[in-house]
């Protein structure tokens, strides 16, 4: 420990021990506990507690104080078990300290025991003890497990849980010696610790009240989940009975639990060795309700080695509540078992006709797990498609009340499904999914007319336009190629033309959220179908590119942003408009250049000037016709609008967009990309101070200034960059506020300054004046003057800079944490005892 911290050690103990200071909150505590668990990681505990004697005098105190805060008392139950986690220091302490804070004579027994903090931290604090065989002993002797088990019921469920991750914790290193190596130990080789905890999980699964059978089940989970030793097997050997006995009950007692119970032990190793868990996991999804059965059908189809014959049972269980779909919406009779041999189960039926909110729970279930199973490499083959298909296409059809279903069950569920925007996105979203798969015309198309039906519908809300355009991108963008021909195949083209009105129309609700869902479908499919000539055709015969342009003026600003994607996107395939005259080619587009940077310049939102970035920036990677035109001028002007942009993502994408016009001129970088934009941080008080050179006399750059002439690329280049004040951009960002923003400015310039190096020096300024301009701005701009500019650089000026700038040290320092002076226990220490008035006004470190 630091010999200042253990200065400091004794008054903090002191406030700590005092009820009548008030202690730092539970922030400061937790950051207390977190360093003297790293300080006992680093060495011994018992050295700890013999130098610092103060430590345990403070636990001691505890037992002694009544009137001590419920904060303090946790916080010493969890520093003990901290200390006593060595076996050495748990025997200095063993004695008479651990007994008491643990047993009858603490906490345990006193009124302190009603808060849930104090009851955490006794159980956090055997939980960081229990480490090793001596542990044990005391758990036996202060009686601590049968408290365990009244805590598994605690009315705070932290605490509830925190018991049963306890109880398995024990149980665990109990089992660690003799039960080691053995599969399937006998109950009488077992730890009498382990013996009574699986005697009280025996106890609870035969328990008539459901909580109890529910804390048993969660605590086998756990064990089953975390626990990895051959011992597991055994225990499983002897639980399962009484496991399997809880199916005998009508209703079944804490189904949720027991699903998960039995895919824990599926996922184990109890498989290998005990065969009739498939029959029990056969056994559980006959006995559950359809609701009940859905998830663990969906964990056994998951599951890499399971009997087929269970498989095509869950799978089953999957499938009926759809195909009861199918066959009460079947205008005429079909043939039985019209989803892979699955039939309409009455009790399905059952539960699909008892209630509105059975109903929808049970289908949003089915589909949602249909469509997580169908991406995966293990789901069921062969893989129904048509069928499925055809039930997700009738369950849209009879939410939205267009199908005319002639049975009387049809009839009850088409009014109980009318206008359930919960059951139709759930639909959509599985109706996306199945694009990944093929199917026969008719069904495709009865899709396509389904997700035109809903794009149309007046009666759609804007959840549910959004996920039906998303449903449609993703069958559009699958629709199969025409042999031989790269465009889109006809009947594609066909639902074009009828889409395109309907999004026409979108875009002009007068809702936002479908204004701003149908630009964005126009985005994906202009960047996936821009260079198609069936779609580029369309699009150019409707009102869409120009319906877009407007809603850049949009009231709304994520509208306006999505519209500045999506126009952009259209430019770039010169789809924005109908084509211009002739006496004025490309009016258009320069048009569109001209609104972005107003957008820039003037919007009061940051959405839609970010967008504006990202869009300026891919058109100068991917060279726009307009960027083409004249680069510089485009680069400057941008370079000039981002500098001064309030948003700390507008600025960094302005350092993106200069290092891709970097990469153009110079060459492109390597692999390393270090310009992602990261959350916003503030940046290290003083993190440039020491990177700039010390304030020093006019022309002291100019001694760093190279004496090899460049060649003559890299000097065009660096003026280049000069006159569109790149230089300007960057050295103002590396003193911004914001981390990300300065952390981008540092890498563009050393990637700036490794071209340079491998390129060749420029040419020596000597004692320049714009070298001692430079200099002297840069320090002003240090000492957080910024408001006169840098004007224009000469190449050997910049690269002096550049020089006299340690952008190692500074990428470092960016690396850090804001906070990571404050970090150091020492202040920790000092902020404490500063708040409650111990030390003198400039001893803290408060921040």
């Amino acid at each position: 420990m630091d010999p200042e911290c253990s200065r400091l050690l004794p008054a903090l103990c002191a406030v700590l021990a005092d009820p009548r200071q008030p202690v730092a909150d539970d922030t400061c505590l937790e950051k207390l506990l977190d360093w003297f668990t790293t300080v006992t990681e680093a060495g011994s505990s018992l050295l700890l507690l013999q130098e610092n004697p103060c430590l345990v005098e403070l636990l001691f105190h505890v037992l002694k104080s009544q009137d001590l805060s419920s904060r303090i008392l946790s916080f010493s139950l969890r520093l003990a078990g901290i200390f006593a986690a060595q076996e050495d220091c748990f025997q200095y302490l063993q004695g008479e300290l651990l007994p008491m804070l643990f047993g009858e004579a603490g906490p345990l027994g006193g009124a302190a025991w009603t808060a849930p903090a104090v009851r955490s931290g006794w159980i956090q604090g055997l939980r960081t003890l229990a480490q090793h065989p001596s542990a044990l002993r005391l758990l036996a002797a202060c009686g601590a497990v049968d408290t365990i088990f009244s805590l598994q019921g605690d009315s705070s469920l932290f605490v509830a849980s925190a018991a049963g991750q306890l109880l398995v914790h024990i149980l665990d290193l109990a089992m660690r010696g003799p039960a080691e190596g053995r599969c399937s130990p006998q109950a009488c080789d077992w730890p009498a610790c382990a013996q009574k905890i699986v005697c009280h999980i025996e106890d609870s699964l035969c328990s008539i009240a459901t909580p109890q059978v529910t804390q048993a089940l969660n605590v086998l989970t756990t064990v089953f989940g975390h626990c990895h030793g051959l011992w597991t097997q055994g225990l499983w050997v002897r639980l399962s009975p009484l496991v399997a006995r809880l199916l005998e009950k009508d209703p079944v007692p804490a189904s949720h639990s027991l699903v998960d119970l039995l895919l824990s032990v599926a996922r184990s190793s109890v498989p290998s060795s005990d065969r009739g868990l498939w029959e029990t996991l056969a056994q559980t999804l006959s006995h559950l309700s359809p609701t009940q059965a859905g998830p663990l059908a969906l964990g056994i189809l998951k599951l890499q080695d399971c009997p087929q014959a269970l498989r095509t049972q869950a799978f089953g269980v999957l499938l009926q509540p759809l195909a009861c779909v199918l066959e009460a919406a079947a205008q005429a009779p079909g043939p039985p078992g019209l989803l892979g041999g699955a039939a309409g189960d009455p009790m399905t039926v059952d539960t699909l006709l008892c209630s509105k909110s059975a109903c929808v729970g049970l289908l949003c279930c089915a589909l949602a797990h249909l469509g997580l199973l169908q991406p995966l490499p293990q789901r069921p083959s062969p893989w129904p498609q048509a069928p499925l298909l055809g039930a997700a296409v009738t369950v849209l059809r009879l939410c939205s009340g267009s199908a005319a279903p002639t049975s009387d069950v049809g009839g009850r569920l088409c009014a109980i499904l009318v206008g359930c925007g919960r059951v139709q996105r759930a639909a959509l979203d599985f109706l996306g999914a199945l694009s990944q798969g093929a199917g026969p015309q008719e069904s495709v198309t009865q899709v396509f007319s389904v997700l035109l039906e809903y794009l149309m519908s007046p009666e759609s809300s804007s959840m549910v336009l959004k996920k039906a355009f998303q449903a449609t991108l993703r069958w559009l963008l699958s629709s199969p190629k025409t042999p031989g021909c790269c465009d889109l195949d006809p009947r594609t083209q066909l639902f074009l033309r009828e889409l395109l009105p309907v999004l026409q129309k979108r875009l002009c609700s007068p809702c936002w959220e479908v204004r701003d869902s149908g630009l964005e479908f126009l985005t994906q499919m202009t960047r996936h179908w821009g260079g198609q000539a069936g779609f580029r055709q369309a699009l150019l015969a409707s009102e869409v590119p120009e319906l877009t342009k407007q809603l850049l003026q949009d009231p709304e600003s994520y509208v306006r942003a999505s519209a500045v994607t999506a126009t952009g996107q259209l430019s770039s395939w010169g789809l924005l408009a109908a084509p211009a005259s002739p006496e004025r080619p490309g009016a258009q587009q320069k048009s569109l250049l001209v609104e972005l940077l107003h957008v820039l310049c003037a919007d009061s939102e940051g959405f839609p000037r970010r967008a504006v970035m990202q869009v300026f920036t891919e058109w100068l990677r991917d060279g726009h016709a307009d960027v083409a035109e004249d680069p510089e001028r485009f680069v400057a002007r941008v370079l000039q609008a981002a500098s001064r942009d309030p948003d700390w993502e507008v600025r960094a994408q302005g350092l993106e967009l200069a290092l891709v016009f970097l990469g153009q001129l110079l060459g492109p970088r390597g692999s390393h990309c270090p310009c992602a934009v990261a959350l916003p941080e503030t940046a290290p008080p003083g993190a440039l101070a020491q990177a700039l050179p010390e304030a020093a006399p006019p022309g002291t750059l100019a001694q760093a200034l190279p004496e090899a002439a460049p060649p003559g690329t890299l000097a065009q280049a660096l003026q280049v960059l000069c006159r569109v004040q790149l230089f300007e951009f960057a050295f103002r960002a590396l003193f911004d506020c914001d981390r990300p923003v300065a952390q981008k400015s540092c890498d563009l310039l050393l990637f700036l300054r490794a071209k340079a190096a491998l390129c060749g020096s420029p040419q020596e300024a000597g004692d320049s004046p714009n070298v001692a301009s430079v200099e002297a701005t840069l320090q002003r701009w240090q000492a957080g003057e910024q408001g006169q500019p840098l004007g224009y650089l000469e190449p050997g000026a910049v690269m002096a800079v550049l020089r006299s700038i340690d952008l190692e040290g500074l990428r470092d320092t960016l690396a850090e944490s804001s906070d990571h002076v404050e970090k150091s226990p020492q202040s920790l220490l000092q902020d404490m005892l500063a708040a409650v008035g111990v030390l003198g006004e400039n001893e803290a470190d408060c921040y």
